[in-house]
């Protein structure tokens, strides 16, 4: 059995957009959540390209993602494999054109 680490260290390493999340996709249940899936839906991601993982689901995970990228709050952002950041970042990056750059080179 993998540890919660290496459960995440997988799914970062394997889906180009990641989100953990409270909630998912088409349900998000935090406005901070809501607020990365729309920034995401801004820079033309279709919601299905997008792997979420339900932090609320899993409390091993929900405590590890935050050890794991050393950020203390969901939602969290990886783009092939590299941590981005939460809600704030994602639309400080958004508004600068930055993220849509990111991930047209995804």
């Amino acid at each position: 059995m993998s540890t919660p680490q290496q459960r995440i260290d997988e799914l970062v390493k394997n889906n180009a957009i990641l989100l953990f999340m409270k909630g998912n996709a088409s349900f998000p249940q935090c406005g901070f959540s809501g607020r990365a899936i729309q920034i995401l839906k801004a820079c033309g991601v279709d919601p299905k390209a997008i792997a979420t993982v339900n932090v609320l689901e899993d409390q091993e995970i929900r405590q590890s993602i935050k050890d794991y990228s050393n950020w203390p709050t969901i939602p969290q952002l990886y783009l092939n494999g590299e941590f981005v950041g939460g809600s704030d970042i994602m639309m400080e990056m958004y508004e600068s054109g930055e993220l849509q750059q990111m991930l047209a080179g995804k």
